[in-house]
């Protein structure tokens, strides 16, 4: 909302913008990053837990009346004061590691976490490891307006514990991150969700990532600190901190996602395609795709020498939890639910199905009626909600407006193609497990991972050093 009024005053049409009261200081973070002095109107409270005769009362005595002021020359709300902005490459601190640790607390510059000191030779290790200048800067990026470089990214980096070679990987996925349809200005919304970065190719062996039992558990370096990574960059670059902080308004929220890689010998081996080569790459290409996961499901056990055993298990375990979030992928016509298949379930699948077989199944199969996702959606923030109308503006394809009957059956997946599926985890174990995106916001980006042309040389140098 706030970025839709900085255009609109831009053009010198005067704005106000309506804000509850629990959002407040996101939005004085977030006007403070636009540069644009902005109205707001608050509206006490949440709306959506109050009763009809509160919200009415709140709206003639308070937002009614703050709309006024605001529209008719009320001084806009001040923004945010903050210490001014270190310059790039600047020393910051001077100090014992506790001191620097207790500083980098003070500054909202940690995670919570013990950081690494990002002195100016661990920095200089990990800009080794890229051919690109430190000070290229690759998006200008929400709440706060600051320039996602190079140099922040080894900077961040270096703080996260992540490894020197590990930095082609890292530009790789701020890349991601900064695509425009990857939509980095919600990632401080109220679901809480987390980007997850999925790994493939060469990279997989060569840097030592987990992809077999314990994927996804803290306890490998590049796994974890790559992980760790993604959420001190969104912190301190993009400003998405809790309180003190005022730009994370996940309302409870969960931990970063260690980076997920998959097992490329067994997708092989059984006959199907990486997931890295389903997004339009060749086999062997070093890949890192970034999405945001919303919500994780149960792990899902399932057991028989039949395809069918194990899908029709995913479609009541994670089928029962995607079903829920359903709406908000319908009211955008978007959504990545993501599927780690364990190794010997998939070996069992692919038998029998491809990776789109088991895609149609669960696209034919997982089901919600029209009545209870527009309940879930007024209960969220929608009381508008309708299929039909979603089907007129042509959010969503036609069956979802096929007759009118509240009970009718649609299918939680707009799309089969909407569903990833990665091999990973315990072969030894028959358990795969679901991730859930949320909707429009975090969609699946890829890049590849550019490496600089001393790549050998510059390894077998830090791993001479270490």
């Amino acid at each position: 909302m706030l970025r839709a009024s900085a255009v609109v005053e831009k053009l010198g049409i005067p704005t106000a913008s309506i804000i509850g009261s629990g959002f407040l200081k996101q939005a004085e973070l977030i006007a403070k990053g636009l540069g644009v002095p902005l109205a707001i109107a608050e509206y006490p409270g949440a709306p959506m837990v109050d009763s009809e005769e509160e919200l009415k009362r709140k709206v003639g005595e308070v937002l009614a009346p703050g709309i006024i002021r605001a529209l008719t020359g009320e001084r806009p709300r001040e923004s945010v004061q903050a210490d001014a902005e270190p310059e790039p490459g600047q020393v910051v601190f001077g100090g014992t590691l506790r001191e620097v640790q207790e500083h980098f607390h003070r500054k909202l510059w940690s995670d919570g976490l013990p950081v690494i000191p990002p002195t100016r030779e661990e920095v200089e290790a990990f800009l080794k490891f890229t051919d690109r200048d430190p000070g290229e800067v690759i998006r200008v990026v929400p709440q706060e307006g600051r320039e996602a470089s190079i140099l922040s990214i080894a900077v961040n980096g270096v703080m996260a514990g992540c490894r020197p070679e590990y930095m082609p990987l890292l530009v790789a996925v701020v890349e991601a991150m900064c695509e425009p349809d990857f939509r980095i200005e919600d990632a401080g919304s109220t679901p809480g969700w987390e980007p997850l970065v999925i790994v493939n190719g060469p990279l997989i062996k060569e840097l030592g990532f987990n992809y077999g039992q314990g994927v996804m558990r803290v306890g490998r370096q590049a796994n974890t600190s790559i992980g760790r990574f993604v959420r001190l960059y969104l912190r301190n670059i993009c400003g998405y901190r809790i309180p003190p902080g005022a730009g994370d308004k996940g309302s409870i929220g969960f931990t970063f996602n260690v980076a997920l890689a998959e097992d490329e010998d067994y997708a092989r081996e059984i006959g199907w395609p990486t997931f890295a080569m389903e997004r339009g790459f060749a086999a062997g290409e070093n890949v890192v795709t970034v999405q945001s996961v919303v919500c994780i499901t149960p792990p899902t056990y399932s057991a028989g020498a039949r395809a069918i055993d194990h899908v029709q298990q995913w479609a009541d375990v994670m089928g029962a939890s995607f079903t829920y979030w359903s709406h908000t992928g319908f009211k955008r016509g978007l959504w990545h639910p993501l599927i780690v298949a364990g190794p010997s379930i998939a070996r069992v699948i692919a038998r029998e199905w491809s990776k789109d077989d088991v895609r149609r199944y669960l696209y034919q199969h997982v089901k919600i009626t029209a009545e209870r996702a527009a309940h879930h959606a007024r209960m969220t923030s929608t009381p508008t909600f309708s299929l039909e109308q979603l089907v007129k503006d042509g959010v969503l394809p036609p069956e979802y407006a096929q007759s009118s009957d509240p009970q009718r059956l649609v299918s939680v997946f707009i799309k089969p193609e909407m569903i990833g599926i990665v091999v990973a985890g315990d072969p030894g174990r028959n358990q795969s497990r679901g991730y859930m995106g949320n909707h429009a916001q975090g969609p699946r980006m890829s890049r590849r991972v550019v490496l600089p042309k001393r790549w050998k040389e510059l390894l077998r140098e830090a791993r001479g050093a270490s």
